[in-house]
């Protein structure tokens, strides 16, 4: 097993930060145009690739995994919208791209909301910041409208409207055309495509349905297309969240089959529609225990944080992180598995 960092901000202090608190690997989060320029539409570049996992290992750490397509690369395929194809043969061209930088795995969220609702609020211990999602403190449920995907805009001159309803039977649809296509080209190309649950795992957001909200629903993911590439983004944070799962028999079931191939490994207090997130140290979780599970069911993948409370100083979010690796890295030496 090993440990890593997930960084939206992939830079040489970060990549400094990661290797000085035990990290061997590191996940980046939905990168920019900065940090990934779209050079063909829709297509991340062999050469941007290469030069990103190189600046990574100047720091002494392994780029893992890239965890989200930007939403413009596949707004239509979520959408299923007249350029879904076009944006399909794009993606096969960048997973072709990551097999050749040799990077091993590709994050996806497959969502139309995508994460929406959270607060932050003093959660976690001694009025920590952190975020949850509190029923009664969400925003309006609005439809999503036309030229959005996410939250984000994809169209400047959209349509008026909305999307309206999409049932889930019409995203499982849209998920199978995904996986039917993309992953037979992971495979050919050594990639492993990783599945993120959503968050907050609720059947229905804004109109839209919602896939993976229950430990079963991987379990439908995982066999439209069985394959090693087709495997999940195991939110261990998320998974507890859904109401009516078994966290570590879910970690169990999965890691015992192959199908995990890295973990957001963060703790929670509560299940929807109210949770909080807190220190890994302080949850409803036992996660010495949860690691125990994926050691003794065989996982030899990457554990990431996430995110953690922000932590009072002048580096919040570096005091954070630090604080949840370090424990991690105890554990796992606990364990005899780093």
């Amino acid at each position: 097993m090993k440990l890593g960092l997930g960084l939206y901000a992939p830079t040489a202090d970060n990549f400094r930060f990661a290797r000085q608190l035990g990290a061997t690997h590191v996940v980046v989060h939905l990168p920019g145009e900065e940090v990934l320029p779209t050079r063909e539409p829709g297509i991340w570049d062999v050469d941007d690739l290469v030069r990103l996992k190189k600046h990574a290992n100047q720091f002494g750490v392994e780029l893992y995994a890239i965890e989200n397509f930007p939403p413009k690369h596949w707004d239509q395929i979520l959408l299923d919208g007249p350029g879904r194809d076009a944006q399909m043969e794009n993606l096969k061209t960048t997973l072709r791209n990551l097999g050749r930088a040799g990077i091993p795995v590709m994050g996806y969220y497959f969502s139309l909301a995508g994460v929406w609702g959270r607060v932050a609020g003093p959660f976690a211990r001694g009025g920590a910041e952190s975020v949850g999602f509190l029923r009664d403190q969400a925003p309006p449920e609005t439809p999503i409208p036309y030229g959005e995907v996410w939250g984000v805009k994809i169209d400047e001159n959209p349509p008026p409207g909305d999307i309206g309803t999409v049932t889930h039977e019409q995203m499982w649809e849209r998920l199978t055309y995904f996986l039917e296509h993309l992953v037979p080209v992971a495979e050919e190309a050594g990639v492993r495509l990783a599945a993120h649950p959503d968050d907050p795992p609720l059947p229905v957001l804004r109109g839209t349905a919602r896939l993976i909200t229950h430990p079963d629903h991987f379990k439908r993911l995982v066999e439209i297309v069985p394959s090693p590439s087709n495997g999940l983004d195991f939110c261990q944070g998320t998974v507890a969240e859904m109401a009516g799962g078994d966290v570590y028999e879910a970690i169990r079931y999965f890691t015992e089959r192959g199908k995990i191939c890295y973990v957001h490994f963060r703790n929670v207090r509560g299940k929807v529609p109210h949770y909080q997130e807190v220190f890994i140290d302080e949850g409803d979780v036992d996660m010495i225990k949860a690691m125990q599970i994926y050691a003794s069911a065989g996982f030899d993948g990457v554990f990431i944080p996430d995110h953690t409370p922000a932590v009072a100083g002048p580096a919040p979010w570096h005091a954070g992180m630090a604080f949840a690796l370090g424990y991690m890295r105890a554990i796992m030496k606990q364990l005899g598995v780093d």
